[in-house]
């Protein structure tokens, strides 16, 4: 939370706007922006990019809209104020006002803990279920980290996500640092349709787009390439400065509420109007008041990095509030924020107190610092200050990480020990492996070797040393390392991976067919100990089957391989039955200490 410091900054930051350089200025736009041209085409030129979009909103109108290279570098097809591309994380604010909307009705809170409102809503454990808020999940202070790898490029919709909150383990006490998680919003845009009754992209369409005639804005990739001018993903290749096209990201409406929005500068020029009139459009209320400037009210601090870690003192005191950051900029309050997916960047940002705004949108995955390079100097355009080197510092920066890039690249594999063979053989690998936030990781058999596949990302498997494969390092995909491990029966049954801030461990699925009722019923019935003693085995709640003791305990029985079951307690337990004519005749225990068959009556 923002210290009495911070707090005294940012009063003094509302301050300072009563006499912006701005409010007294009486050169035309045009005037102001002399020389904007020529600096774009230096950007271009210097940082290799395909296309950029730019538009400048002067208190509630566009005054300013341009495209500086191509939509589309493959056919040369011109940017324009119409272009169409992904804003990516620019959609929070959408959600954050849709959350909004819903609090000026009452039915939902800022600052009351969700369940009281989503009684469905699960976290990791009691406390966090007591205590978060809509505001916790929407300025990123709930204490959990990202885990973009249960989303990214995957096939779960937004209710699978909204389920799978409750395995994602906080790293930090709620409220006390900045950890940016898009699988809040996720949680929060699902919340907002069980509240409603509406999907969150109807919601957000009937609520905001459409009163805001935001008729090019849409919510999947297929809906985009449907408008005029669609944008076209082109990148630098990391090795060279070739550009190439890349396939569009369009798996993103399960994460929709944290970056599924696409949009063109004419549009979006339309809901930064919005909120920089506290929610009015065309003399109409939109969006209510008081959510505007409750995603403007700081909710959590962050560090200066800028000045601490490069000596650049130009942006300070940055805190997010829901959907946007606030920060000084040279003096000026400036709320802001990016947008990321592959190929795609923007910022749509605002000086509230000089009423003026900038959105920024570029393509290539190289120039994505240009968003804020470019937003930085037309405002100080629009305010006589004078230009920062931005371009050159962040370029400079670049081009040095392209090279440390390339040369990390060619030690890879330097820690691989010579010699060694994989522990089984190829078959045993094989399977499906199961996490039960991540999903599933498939490893399949391709002549003589192995292949990766998670989340629509396929490739081929091959050994590093010991149990360890990894697959080739692919430009999009990167490179994955899987580390295999086994039971104490000496059979493969997890698979570890590196994923976002920490290892994670995917467990042998099993398959379906061993737990359908046909399947399990052939097990029931009463056996008998070699004592003379008996127990049964029946079916309980859930469709599993357990070992119901004499005393009226239950052992629970874990679907393992056809016919053999472990129990959660000991991995080095294995209970087997012997199936004769659809029927089990025996079942055989075995354990460290022995092996025990008990005869079925």
């Amino acid at each position: 939370m923002l210290t009495s410091a911070r707090v005294r900054v940012f009063l003094v930051l509302l301050l300072l706007a009563a006499t912006s350089p701005l409010r007294g200025q009486q050169l035309p736009i045009e005037a102001r922006l002399e020389g904007l041209d020529a600096y774009m085409a230096q950007v271009l030129k210097d940082w290799n990019v395909p296309g950029i979009g730019v538009g400048v909103v002067v208190k509630d109108k566009l005054v300013f809209a341009k495209g500086y290279g191509y939509r589309d570098y493959g056919k040369r097809l011109p940017f324009t104020p119409a272009t169409t591309q992904p804003i990516a994380s620019n959609t929070k604010l959408f959600t954050a006002l849709a959350a909004g909307l819903l609090i000026d009705e009452g039915k939902l809170d800022w600052d009351k803990p969700i369940r009281q409102y989503v009684p469905g809503i699960k976290f990791y454990n009691d406390d966090l279920d007591r205590t978060i808020t809509v505001r916790d999940m929407l300025s990123h202070r709930t204490g959990i980290t990202r885990h973009d790898l249960i989303w990214y490029k995957s096939d779960f919709a937004q209710k699978d996500l909204f389920e799978r909150l409750k395995y994602l383990e906080p790293s930090e006490a709620p409220r006390t640092v900045f950890l940016y998680n898009n699988m809040m919003y996720a949680g929060a845009g699902y919340s907002i349709e069980l509240i409603s009754g509406k999907t969150w992209e109807a919601f957000v369409r009937d609520r905001i787009l459409a009163p805001l005639g935001m008729s090019s804005t849409t919510f999947a990739i297929a809906e985009m390439l449907k408008t005029s001018e669609p944008a076209v993903p082109f990148t630098e290749r990391r090795d060279n400065t070739e550009l190439y096209q890349i396939p569009y990201y369009s798996d993103a409406i399960g994460v929709a509420p944290a970056g599924a929005i696409n949009s063109s500068i004419v549009d979006m020029s339309k809901w930064l109007i919005a909120l920089m009139n506290e929610g009015r459009f065309e003399g109409r209320q939109i969006l209510p008041t008081s959510a505007v400037k409750q995603t403007l009210a700081p909710s959590i601090a962050l560090p200066n990095t800028g000045l601490e870690v490069r000596g650049w003192g130009e942006i300070l005191n940055a805190a997010y509030g829901m959907g946007r950051w606030t920060a000084s900029y040279r003096g000026h309050l400036i709320a802001y924020h990016g947008g990321d997916l592959p190929g795609f960047h923007s910022q749509v940002s605002t000086m509230p107190y000089d009423g003026i705004g900038v959105i920024v949108f570029v393509i290539g995955n190289h120039a994505a610092p240009l968003y804020n390079i470019v937003s930085y100097n037309i405002y100080e355009r629009l305010l006589g200050l004078s230009l920062t080197p931005w371009s050159e510092r962040q370029n400079t920066i670049r081009l040095k990480n392209k090279e440390a890039g390339k040369t990390a690249r060619a030690k890879a594999g330097g820690g691989r020990v010579a010699g060694t063979r994989p522990s089984h053989k190829l078959d045993d690998y094989v399977g499906e492996f199961e996490h039960p936030a991540y999903g599933v990781l498939t490893v399949s058999k391709n002549g003589e070797s192995l292949t990766f596949d998670f989340h629509k990302i396929r490739m081929p498997l091959a050994h590093f040393h010991y149990d360890r494969f990894d697959t080739p390092d692919d430009e999009q995909d990167g490179k994955w390392s899987v580390n295999f491990q086994t039971n104490p029966q000496g059979e493969i049954d997890r698979a570890e991976m590196s994923l976002d801030e920490a290892a994670a461990t995917f467990t042998r699925r099993v398959p379906a067919a061993l737990t359908s009722t046909t399947t399990l019923r052939q097990y029931l019935g009463t056996y008998e100990t070699p004592s003379g003693g008996k127990f049964d085995v029946v079916i309980r709640p859930g469709n599993t089957i357990a070992i119901q003791n004499a005393d009226g305990t239950f052992q629970n029985l874990v679907p393992w391989q056809p016919n053999r079951f472990r129990i959660k307690e000991f991995a080095d337990v294995v209970y087997e039955f012997r199936v004769a004519e659809g029927r089990a005749t025996e079942l055989k225990e075995t354990n460290p200490s022995g092996e025990y068959t008990y005869k079925r009556k």
